[in-house]
């Protein structure tokens, strides 16, 4: 691997280096995967382009913030105008619990952000600190579907997307760990070009795997409706949805969205869901050093011994004797 990113290192010498600068505001219950892979991305730019990036950390006030996990992370300042106008980007981390709360002063701050030209964008229901602020207005945006109402109410002259990601112009927003990763390149490559993401991509390509977004392969044309709940189950698959939530989320009965199935891919929505995460996992067991029990959980199953028992019926075999194209 060290020899393979040489050129990678080695590709912008005689260059004038911009060190651009990035910052992440950290919300109460923030989701420290979805922030990790964000800032992991970043770092290792810098490791292959020394001093290209600089990151900070703020909480909203000086106190420690505990994320989903229920570490507890010292920001490194307060969030203020002065440090968010010296920002290239600004980054507002949310998570599956964070409140949905106005906040007065982080709404001043974002719009005072966007009217200077800054970057904004949000992780997993980030998106909605932005829709408040109003300025999300004409763009199209992605968060974690459990708050996609929410923002749809609040923020009607945006385009909420079912996507695990979206790069709108100077808008950027993710609704998983898999988002934060791809929305991070995304900007990245906007400075930099792709030689750089390309290094990226080659020294994270485990991790990469871990949160996938590998996106479903449909071989015949289906509906706007139907294609909505397959992006809903695309980007859900280590935790999957359960059938009332991608009615709810989707706008849609239950009784509309079998039917759907059922006429243009001639199935249940549970089996075409099942088919998502058994295939996604045997291209972890062939492509990635996971263990079965880490690739069982990134595709949602229960337990190992319920992974094995659903692998053996789709396959014929059981996950301990899937050929490993990775060594």
């Amino acid at each position: 691997m060290q020899c393979k990113n040489l050129r990678y290192l080695n590709d912008h010498q005689g260059q004038e280096v911009r060190k651009a600068r990035a910052g992440f505001v950290l919300l109460e219950h923030f989701s420290l995967p979805a922030f990790t892979q964000a800032l992991d991305t970043i770092v290792t730019a810098n490791l292959i382009r020394p001093e290209s990036f600089a990151t900070q950390t703020f909480g909203l006030a000086f106190d420690e913030v505990v994320s989903d996990l229920g570490l507890v992370i010292r920001p490194d300042a307060r969030l203020s105008l002065d440090a968010v106008l010296q920002l290239d980007v600004l980054v507002i981390c949310g998570g599956y619990r964070t409140p949905l709360r106005y906040n007065d002063e982080l709404s001043l701050l974002l719009g005072a952000a966007a009217e200077q030209g800054v970057a904004l964008a949000g992780i997993w229901n980030g998106a909605w600190f932005l829709g408040r602020a109003g300025v999300l207005e004409g763009y199209r945006c992605a968060i974690h579907p459990e708050h996609r109402p929410a923002l749809a109410e609040i923020a009607r002259l945006s385009h909420v997307t079912s996507e695990a990601y979206v790069v709108d112009r100077n808008r950027l927003t993710a609704s998983s760990p898999t988002g934060a990763f791809y929305m991070a390149l995304e900007w990245i490559r906007s400075l930099h070009g792709k030689t750089l993401t390309d290094g990226i991509e080659d020294i994270l390509a485990f991790e990469a795997s871990r949160f996938r977004r590998a996106k479903p392969l449909l071989s015949v044309s289906v509906s706007g409706p139907l294609r909505e709940v397959i992006n809903l189950m695309d980007v859900n698959l280590e935790e999957p949805l359960q059938m009332e939530d991608l009615c709810l989320y989707a706008g849609r009965s239950r009784r509309q969205i079998e039917r759907l199935f059922k006429e243009q891919l001639g199935t249940s929505p549970q089996r075409y869901y099942m088919d998502l995460r058994i295939t996604e996992a045997r291209r972890l067991l062939q492509h990635t050093s996971l263990t079965i029990v880490e690739v069982s959980v990134a595709c949602g199953f229960v337990s190992p011994s319920h992974f094995s028992k659903c692998y053996s019926a789709y396959f014929g075999h059981r996950p301990s004797k899937e050929i490993r194209l990775v060594k």
